[in-house]
């Protein structure tokens, strides 16, 4: 059985493979390419070209001579929403493409990239694009002799590297607001996932949007990444990734030409289980998609279970129940619940944390290869470890990958004191059957986003992003497209 209608997911794959510059496919300038690989099979899907700096030279010079043209700068916020629609509904007319493609580069469920991440990759442009004409400036109250006008000004060329989770989705966080706002961009896609970045740079250059003002440069991120971050034509980069790369685009920034960095980076998720929760089930249920989605691979998964000692033995083995219930395998098969990690990297990384911290806290299932499953795929079952110290690197270290902490509490002093322990604060759940608990708790976590009684909460009306080394970006929202624009005062004298 398969989920697309109009491809065969086992016939050759020929996407593109090139960088996409001015409007148009060209190689990488020293003509060297890298492999871009199926994680469930270890498989390579193709050579891709391997950017680096003259590359990021080219697709930055583009991005400027386009947004000094007008072309798109200068045009009407209602001219640049019809193009922006365009592209959107070509998105959806393409959407079995691009969802095979992010299955086969990235392991994601075939599923959820058809039913959810492309059509949602298309929605959000499709808001932004609704926004664009309806963003407004002002008039400041300052002398009735005067008049002064603030505005809203397009930063110029904003460059944006992204993660391989949810290439295109998230990509387009920052894609729409920048383009929506008139600026022109350079995108470096992550290495592990460059093939569905490539197949909408095409569809951009059929919807209208003008030469250079989208490029692709795809690469290593020391190599392509860093040129982007250092670029002194570049005015501000837009990052999705690990605190510790986000530092490195901050250091850049420093070295560069100060141009602003806006980093959404790690996190260690903590999920508040409290005693007068009625429905455990619907917890169990909650917990185990809040880490076992996407094989735990989403920055605000709920990896940190913090649950009261009264509930702790029967939501654990509720839990324990769900994980080993996962049907695990191929991410084309719509059977399948969860499918491999993005790489043999990744899985040797998440291997190695569960190794280490089923050391010091008992592991209460998986943690280990699945047996019945291809050796060159990327698969690692779900795994729960439980009596975790908080002191311990599983409680603070974000792992990327399906594996649950949990930790046990007696009072709520005491649970948000836990959850709050971390370097990082980019999201959290608070389960209670009490609204003046969950309204006192929700308030003193700190976290970009608090869910209650659910996980994950996430819409484009919404603001997402986090408090300390989760770092200060915030995506969606009209929120973000504050970033990619300037405040401009213009001063008549009476």
């Amino acid at each position: 059985m398969t989920l697309f209608s109009t491809l065969d997911p086992t016939a050759p794959l020929s996407p593109d493979r090139d960088l996409f510059i001015d409007g148009a496919f060209v190689p990488a300038a020293s003509s060297e390419t890298f492999a871009t690989v199926d994680p469930a099979t270890g498989a390579t899907l193709a050579q891709v070209a391997r950017g680096g700096e003259p590359d990021v030279d080219r697709a930055v010079a583009a991005a400027r001579r386009a947004f000094a043209s007008g072309a798109w700068s200068r045009r009407s916020p209602a001219a640049r929403k019809a193009v922006l629609l365009k592209l959107a509904d070509l998105i959806d007319a393409n959407v079995e493409e691009l969802a095979l493609l992010e299955s086969l580069d990235g392991g994601k469920l075939a599923k959820d990239t058809l039913q959810w991440d492309i059509p949602g990759t298309a929605a959000i442009l499709r808001w932004y694009a609704e926004a664009a004409d309806k963003v407004y400036g002002e008039v400041a109250p300052v002398d009735p002799a005067h008049l002064a006008v603030v505005t809203r000004e397009a930063l110029g060329v904003v460059g944006a590297v992204v993660p391989w989770n949810y290439p295109l989705e998230m990509a387009m966080w920052k894609i729409a607001p920048a383009l929506a706002t008139g600026n022109s961009m350079v995108l470096k896609p992550a290495e592990q996932t460059p093939l569905s970045a490539l197949a909408f740079a095409r569809l951009t250059a059929e919807a209208g949007l003008p030469d250079g003002v989208f490029n692709v440069v795809t690469g290593y991120g020391a190599e392509a990444g860093q040129a982007l971050g250092l670029h002194m034509d570049v005015d501000a980069l837009a990052f999705t990734g690990s605190t510790r790369v986000a530092k490195l685009f901050m250091s850049y920034s420093a070295q560069s030409n100060l141009k602003q960095v806006w980093p959404e980076c790690g996190g260690k998720s903590a999920n508040l289980v409290f005693p007068d929760v009625a429905d455990l089930d619907a917890v169990a249920d909650a917990a185990a998609a809040g880490i076992f989605a996407c094989s735990g691979q989403v920055c605000s998964a709920n990896s940190r279970l913090l649950v009261h000692r009264d509930v702790h033995d029967a939501l654990v083995e509720r839990i324990s129940d769900r994980a080993r219930a996962l049907r695990i395998g191929s991410p084309l098969d719509p059977a399948t619940d969860m499918g491999p990690l993005v790489s043999a990297e990744q899985r040797e990384s998440v291997l190695a944390f569960v190794e280490r911290g089923a050391a010091q806290a008992r592991l209460v299932v998986g943690g280990s290869v699945p047996a019945d499953l291809p050796t060159e795929g990327a698969y690692v079952a779900p795994t729960i470890l439980d009596g975790v110290a908080t002191d311990s690197e599983l409680f603070h270290e974000e792992v990327f990958g399906p594996v649950l902490a949990v930790t046990t509490f007696d009072t709520e002093e005491e649970a948000i004191a836990l959850a709050n322990s971390t370097r990082y604060g980019l999201a959290a759940s608070v389960f209670t059957d009490s609204f003046a608990r969950a309204n006192r708790v929700s308030g003193a976590l700190t976290a970009g986003t608090v869910t209650i009684n659910g996980v994950d909460a996430l819409d484009v009306s919404v603001p997402f992003g986090g408090f300390k080394q989760s770092g200060f970006g915030r995506d969606l929202s009209l929120h973000a497209m504050d970033k990619y624009t300037g405040l401009k005062t213009r001063w008549f004298s009476g």
